[in-house]
Order: C-alpha cells, then sequence, then structure tokens
C-alpha cells in the first residue's frame, strides 16, 4: 500500500496537485503566472514564487476603490482586530460538520436564540432557523416555505396548485424576484409613488392577491430611499381581508438591513413576530449586524410554519445534521465574528451604534437641504408623519435637529428616544437636485457629481428610482457604523466641490475645471452642523442662490471677486487664479 502511494504522489506533482512547498526555490506547484504572459483562457502552466503570487494580486488589488468611502454598499466594512483574529483563525471550519465542530455548532444555536429574543418570538417556543450565507439565501428559503405550505394546503382541499404567485412592491431588492423566478412562482409587483414614499402601497396590494396567492413580502427598509415598509397595517388589511374572502395570506418579512437596526433604535415599531402574520424572518449579518460578508439568518415563527419537506437528515459527516439551507458548505469564521459582535456590544452596545448611524445621517440630510441645491428624498430627518420636500419640511427637519442634538448629548447615545421624534428608516440618505436648482441650470447633471466625487475617493451612485417612478434619479449614502461626524463634514464639502465642478463644466473643459488639484486643507471641523444651522429662514430664489454661494466661498474652495469688470455685482462667484499678472476664471491652484 505504501509503495503504490509512494509511486502516485511524484505524478501528483508533476500535475500540480501537490501541496508541497520546495523549500530551495519557494515554490509552490500549480501556482499561477501573471496576467500579462499568457492566455488567460488557459490554466497557468507554470509556478512562481509564493511572495511574487501574492505581490501581483495584492498590487492588481489597490484599483479597487476604498471600502470606507464606499457610500454605495450597505455591507460592514470594518471590525474590531479581535473579531478578525477570530476570523483567521476559524477559517478553515465547515460550519455544517456540527459533530467535528460541536463549539461552533453551539454558537449557532446561541445566535438563533439571540435573534429569536431580538424579533420578540414566543418565549416557550424553540427557535427555528439557521446561518445563510446572506439575506438572499434567507429569502429565498423563507420564499420555498411559503410555496410549499400554500401547495399543501391549496392538496388538501383538492384545488388546482400550478399557479403560485406572491406579491411585493416594485422597489423590491433583486433577490425576492430571484425567488419568484427561480422557484416557478409568479411576481406581483405593486408600483410605488411619492405617496407610498416610494415603497409598498398596503392597499394596492390588497387587489392583487387571490387565491393562488402564496404570501407576502415586505421590506423593512428600502434599497432605494430607506423607508420602512408598514408590517402591521399589511397584517391587519390581510386580517380584514380572509374575513371577507378567505383568502389567508401569510407574511415574510426582508430585514436584510432594518431587522439590525429597528429593534434597537425604534423598539417600539411592530414588525416583527409581535404581528401575527409574520411567518418569517431574514436578515443580512453583514450588513447592520456588524459583520463582515457573508453571512445571514432566517428564523420562522415556530417549527410548523418550515415544512418537513424541505429539511434533510444527513450522517456521513459523522453525526445527524439536519440541514435546510441552499448552500451546503458554509464557513463558521463569519458565524463565529457575528457571536462576538452579539456578546462584545450588546442591546446597549448596538443601541449606540444604531442611534450613532442615524443621527449622522440626519445631520448629512440636513445639511444637504441647507444648502438649496439639493432635496432629500429620504424622510429620516423629517418630525414624525411628515414627510416629502418642501420649505416648510426642511425648516422643520433643521429646527427638530437642532433640537435633537441636545437631547443626544443628555442621552449618551445610549437612548433610543431621541429617534421616536423623527420619522423611521434606515440610516441612508437618497438626495437630488431641487426642482429650483434644476430650473436656474438645466443642464445641471447628477452623473457628473458622483463621477467627480470618485476623484476624491467617494463611490456614491447615481440611479433611477423603481420602475413606474423611475423619471427621478437619485445619489445615495449609506451611513454605517464607521461613519462619524469628520467623516460627513468632508463628504458634504466634496459634494459642494463636485456640484460647483460640475456647473463649470458647462463653460470649460473638463480638464480644465479638474485642473485643481485637492482643495486647501482647511479645517473641515463641525461644517455640516455649522451648514445644517445656517439656512432657518424661507428664502427667496435670489436669497437660494447667494446662500448656497456663500457656502462654497466660506469652506476655502473659492476666490470670489465682488464686482464684475463692468463694475457691477456679480451673479455668479468669479473663479480665479493668477498666473504671471494674467487672470483666469476657474479654481486656485495649490500645493
Amino acid at each position: 500500500m505504501s509503495d503504490s502511494i509512494g509511486s502516485i504522489l511524484p505524478g501528483m506533482r508533476r500535475l500540480g496537485l501537490g501541496r508541497r512547498r520546495d523549500q530551495k526555490t519557494d515554490l509552490v506547484y500549480g501556482a499561477g503566472i501573471p496576467e500579462s504572459s499568457g492566455d488567460m483562457r488557459l490554466f497557468p502552466p507554470n509556478s512562481m514564487p509564493a511572495r511574487n503570487a501574492y505581490q501581483l494580486i495584492h498590487d492588481s488589488l489597490k484599483f479597487d476603490g476604498d471600502p470606507t468611502l464606499n457610500c454605495a454598499t450597505f455591507l460592514t466594512t470594518w471590525m474590531e482586530p479581535e473579531a478578525e483574529k477570530l476570523i483567521m483563525e476559524n477559517l478553515g471550519k465547515n460550519r455544517v460538520d456540527i459533530d467535528e465542530y460541536e463549539a461552533t455548532e453551539r454558537i449557532h444555536r446561541r445566535c438563533l436564540a439571540h435573534l429569536h429574543d431580538l424579533w420578540n418570538g414566543e418565549k416557550e417556543v424553540e427557535p427555528t432557523g439557521t446561518v445563510v450565507v446572506g439575506s438572499s439565501e434567507g429569502i429565498m428559503l423563507g420564499g420555498l416555505a411559503l410555496k410549499w405550505r400554500w401547495r399543501a394546503r391549496r392538496e388538501a382541499q383538492g384545488k388546482d396548485t400550478s399557479k403560485p404567485n406572491i406579491v411585493f412592491a416594485a422597489n423590491a431588492q433583486v433577490a425576492l424576484e430571484k425567488t419568484a423566478r427561480y422557484f416557478d412562482i409568479e411576481s406581483r409587483l405593486v408600483p410605488v409613488s411619492e405617496e407610498s414614499h416610494y415603497c409598498l402601497d398596503v392597499h394596492k396590494a390588497l387587489d392583487m392577491i387571490d387565491e393562488n396567492t402564496i404570501g407576502m413580502f415586505l421590506i423593512l427598509g428600502s434599497t432605494y430611499t430607506g423607508h420602512y415598509e408598514e408590517v402591521l397595517e399589511m397584517s391587519q388589511l390581510l386580517d380584514k381581508l380572509k374575513a371577507d374572502t378567505g383568502f389567508d395570506v401569510p407574511i415574510h418579512v426582508d430585514g436584510a438591513s432594518g431587522a439590525f437596526v429597528a429593534p434597537f433604535a425604534q423598539p417600539d415599531l411592530c414588525w416583527d413576530f409581535r404581528v401575527p402574520r409574520v411567518v418569517s424572518i431574514s436578515t443580512s449579518g453583514h450588513k447592520f449586524g456588524l459583520t463582515y460578508p457573508g453571512i445571514g439568518w432566517v428564523l420562522w415563527r415556530a417549527t410548523e410554519y418550515l415544512p418537513d419537506g424541505l429539511t434533510f437528515e444527513l450522517s456521513y459527516l459523522g453525526g445527524m445534521e439536519k440541514t435546510f439551507t441552499l448552500n451546503f458548505s458554509h464557513p463558521a469564521c463569519f458565524l463565529i465574528a457575528q457571536y462576538y459582535q452579539f456578546i462584545r456590544f450588546g442591546r446597549e452596545g448596538y443601541t449606540r451604534v444604531m442611534n450613532s448611524c442615524l443621527y449622522h445621517a440626519r445631520l448629512l440630510s440636513v445639511a444637504l437641504e441647507a444648502t438649496g441645491m439639493y432635496e432629500c428624498i429620504s424622510d429620516i430627518h423629517r418630525p414624525r408623519g411628515q414627510f416629502g420636500y418642501s420649505e416648510e419640511s426642511r425648516l422643520a427637519a433643521g429646527n427638530l435637529f437642532q433640537e435633537s442634538v441636545s437631547l443626544e448629548l443628555k442621552s449618551s447615545g445610549s437612548n433610543p428616544s431621541v429617534n421616536h421624534l423623527f420619522n423611521y428608516g434606515l440610516p441612508e440618505v437618497a438626495f437630488r437636485f431641487t426642482d429650483w436648482f434644476i430650473e436656474r441650470h438645466p443642464a445641471a447633471n447628477q452623473d457628473i457629481v458622483s463621477t467627480l466625487l470618485r476623484v476624491r475617493g467617494w463611490i456614491i451612485p447615481n440611479y433611477p428610482l423603481p420602475p413606474n417612478m423611475n423619471k427621478l434619479r437619485i445619489l445615495r449614502v449609506v451611513i454605517k457604523e464607521a461613519s462619524s461626524e469628520d467623516f460627513v463634514n468632508r463628504l458634504v464639502r466634496d459634494i459642494l466641490w463636485a456640484t460647483k465642478t460640475m456647473l463649470d463644466t458647462q463653460s470649460q473643459t473638463l480638464g480644465e475645471a479638474l485642473s485643481k488639484p485637492l482643495a486647501n486643507s482647511k479645517s473641515t471641523s463641525n461644517l455640516a452642523q455649522q451648514i445644517a444651522l445656517s439656512n432657518r429662514t424661507t428664502m427667496d430664489n435670489s436669497q437660494k442662490h447667494s446662500h448656497w454661494t456663500g457656502l462654497l466661498k466660506r469652506i476655502g474652495e473659492l476666490h470670489t471677486t465682488a464686482d464684475n469688470e463692468s463694475g457691477g455685482p456679480s451673479e455668479e462667484p468669479m473663479l480665479e487664479i493668477t498666473n504671471n499678472g494674467s487672470k483666469k476664471t476657474f479654481y486656485q491652484k495649490t500645493c
């Protein structure tokens, strides 16, 4: 036996299948080659030193953006060194091997118990759920369970089961549509509107339900604007529908982001297992669960809501394992990191983090609207029950924000009561040019602003709202744990810079407009708060213009002249640079 193994190993190594490291040459068998030295369609024929392979990949990844400045993503971009150490120590563990990794499985069960308690599951009920790769997998499992339970009911009644449908809003993240398409379920998309805050209109949804409706997806935190959908109101309307028609429609809550925000920042909001029709909830641990990707969770109200047919019993890994995930192999390290965050922060710590995120999102919102150039489509900074942008709502938001600052200081960030003054939602800022600004500058283009912000490292997408509202395009900033007041100050400064540069390109080439390096290194301390509190009265159009141009001047970005060449006051601020006695009208060039 040993002879045969000895004869096989050299052949494996010649084929690049061995793991032996050549100590003399530092080569690893089967390693890759530089992209520039071969046909990328072919597997690399030669090996290379490990340090070279590392450096090749390390250098190529420098072209990626900075995750901290990626305002487009909801994903966690920072964890504490202790959490990262646990991840590295457990990278090789596969969670499903519970016989080999019994301690990891105990941590898995504890995490499920924590979430069951967080989402107000019944105390006497054993938590039913699982860790998954992300909330997309959780949504799919929730959708499958809805379909199987609907099918069982129909079969018991002797009725047709060939035309299942599911109802959700047009603002849904793609995972909801994938669930329907992959599992042969008809998607019934409810149109969104400004009146429904660009998410589910619960009354329109009722019109789409029939006897073939397996359930509804409701979203706790729209990715477009951060609004929560009305889970409790929808449940009450479905109760009435059942009384009138007999249609019994359950709800799966896609809490990808909100399921980790609402329980801490808005604990009085009734959206979870307290709502009778909510039978399952999914969330992403790698979003506001504060854990690196990829990890998600899905829980059911009780065992009977997870059909037996979706559960498999496996014993080949040494112990009996019940599995009902789509993906069998799953790294244990991120599950362990999630448990670290749970015991590290606890309820108080998570509350502090979510309150901080919401504070910085409101600060950014009020500052942007105070410029007069931008209006927010998101509403988390407005007084409770007040939605949509207007001069009145802008002033009300600014006044409320000023009042809330002192309350935040008194509560030290651990008291969620401040949040009750504002509309509930995710710490997300969706904004666009005001109608006034577009009227004054018809060629203004938010895509250019988004692109120019890339010059300074920011990744801020500009995209259309859901299909029936897609004439509106919005810029979006997600405020995460790693954000700070300095982060917001610098972002506001750079948005103002990008906006003014965008206007300059209408009369200059882009090269001229960008010939200025980064801004003077002047302090941006408290810039956002100064702007947020600077505009506290209603303004006419001429006052708006002088207001925002004055803001640009205050941050040290512009040199303005008091008068134009004719001796009269300038309508637009003049931008000048002196070079050998001559002047040009663009940004000052600095070292």
